[in-house]
């Protein structure tokens, strides 16, 4: 193993650490993988933390029947074979090695699958109508899963987010699914109502409004029991966002955006709203109550559009606030309403950040003991509030118990997460108005903390992101050809199912 110069890998480490795009920083960390001999490792299928020989062995069968044109066994290996994580390829320990990608045999039969999955697809083949194709794409595809992109609270540190969601799109990688709770419901409904020609303008900070923290004086404070302006959050909503309900978004973008918001009253559950929950619920409106952290904005009233569009109250007698209080991250619910297994959090809640940070410290005595202290408090101080909170009568004392025992039983990573450093600076202009350059520096904080994360993500979506992209263009065909099968070229031959 040839091993660089230091000097040579002094000069890498500071291109990366000076990256200002993607290709920049791709470029340094391939540069410091060769100087330091990780190249090697990449070539080298071997490894104990994946099922190689079982990947290698499965390659090999995948690459033949593509070769021979054989739809039906193709057909045949991919309903039996393909599910997610298989052979543990998703296993973290294949990313956190060789920074510019994982073993090239994962990679190498991720994009055989996907490519594989566009041929059954996009070729016109005999004997197989486009309906049977259709539902071969659902059923296949509903069982392998998908990835969804959630975005936590944090204040004006979810600026941040942007920053990923911006990596993550100009690298073709952005999931459909998009949630988001308190600030991070913000940046979903961004996202999530601006498609592909409109969402670039929102990169850029002169184009985006930030305003949404604006302290009340001491009286008006304390006549609406509040700290921050509710007319400031909702103007910077109402430009950055629009006036779209949530089934509207979705049909125009194709994106699914999810906004958590929690009840104010007790015998309620927190809602995940979305265009199947809450189809004609505003998404400012939804994000107005994720974002009402109790003590700084009054709790929110839901407002809908009507089947006439006049916009009206939604469950009139309900006031919803922040979606971090019981849940930041929903992936119980994303699972059940969308098909989603595969979750890449952007995390910026202050005070989850040190933990999440502690968790990347590494191998060793000093990180494995940090983290048994870490688990052994989150235990017992689940355990306390359970005793505190059985012992107590219905009252104040036991609805902020709830709110705080919410907060502590929460997951707060993803199977793939992004954070910021942590910097009290930041952390201070947490609830304050961002300059230009502030804002422009957050989110070049989000872009840099993606890219290490990109071909992570890459490959662990490859699968997915094609199934859905394959469903995408068959209803556009279902619609131009609703007569059945399109005969052409590659035949449908009738032979033995090969053996699993």
């Amino acid at each position: 193993m040839v091993r660089g110069r230091k000097p040579e890998r002094k000069d890498h480490e500071r291109d990366l650490a000076n990256a200002r795009t993607y290709a920049e920083w791709m470029a340094a960390a391939t540069e410091l993988d060769r100087s330091e001999g990780k190249d090697d490792w990449r070539d080298d299928d071997r490894s104990p933390h994946y099922d190689f020989e079982l990947l290698d062995n499965r390659l090999a069968e995948l690459r033949t029947l593509r070769d021979r044109g054989n739809v039906q066994e193709l057909v045949f290996w991919l309903q039996e074979g393909l599910h997610g994580n298989f052979a543990n390829l998703s296993n973290p320990a294949l990313y956190g090695y060789a920074r510019s990608g994982t073993k090239k045999l994962i990679a190498s039969y991720v994009f055989e699958v996907a490519r594989v999955l566009n041929y059954l697809c996009e070729t016109e083949l005999q004997g197989i109508t486009i309906d049977e194709r259709f539902r071969f794409f659902k059923r296949t595809g509903k069982v392998f899963g998908r990835s969804a992109l959630m975005l936590s609270g944090g204040g004006a540190l979810g600026i941040f987010h942007l920053g990923v969601i911006k990596a993550l799109w100009l690298a073709g990688l952005l999931p459909r699914v998009i949630s988001g709770s308190s600030v991070g419901s913000i940046v979903a409904g961004v996202a999530g109502t601006h498609n592909d020609d409109e969402l670039p303008s929102f990169f850029d900070p002169a184009h985006l409004n930030t305003a949404a923290w604006q302290s009340l004086g001491i009286l008006e404070g304390l006549k609406k029991r509040a700290l921050m302006s509710p007319q400031k959050l909702e103007a910077c909503l109402d430009d950055n966002i629009g006036a779209m309900s949530f089934v509207e978004a979705f049909q125009h973008t194709g994106r699914i955006i999810d906004v958590t918001v929690s009840p104010v009253t007790e015998h309620q559950q927190p809602r995940l709203l979305n265009y199947l929950t809450a189809p004609n619920v505003l998404v400012t409106s939804a994000a107005e109550a994720s974002c009402a952290v109790p003590g700084l904005f009054p709790p929110v009233a839901l407002k809908a559009k009507s089947f006439t569009r006049e916009i009206v109250p939604y469950l009139p007698t309900m006031r919803w606030q922040d979606g971090t209080l019981k849940s930041d991250l929903p992936m119980l619910r994303l699972s059940r309403l969308h098909n989603v297994n595969h979750y890449i959090v952007s995390q910026t809640n202050p005070y989850v950040l040190p933990f999440i940070r502690r968790r990347r410290a590494g191998k060793g005595f000093l990180p494995m003991a940090r983290g048994l202290v870490t688990s052994s408090l989150a235990v017992n101080s689940k355990h306390l509030l359970d005793v505190t909170r059985a012992h107590l009568n219905n009252g104040g004392l036991a609805r902020v118990l709830d709110e705080v025992y919410g907060i502590v039983d929460q997951r707060y990573r993803g199977d793939i997460t992004i954070a910021p450093k942590i910097e009290l600076a930041k952390i201070r202009r947490m609830f304050s108005e961002l300059s230009r350059d502030q804002v422009a520096e957050l989110i070049l904080d989000g872009e840099r903390a993606t890219w290490p994360h990109i071909e992570q993500i890459r490959i662990t979506t490859a699968i997915s992101q094609t199934f859905d992209q394959c469903i995408q263009r068959l209803k556009i065909s279902q619609n131009q050809h609703p007569a059945g099968p399109v005969m052409v070229s590659v035949p449908w031959e009738r032979r033995a199912r090969p053996r699993p």
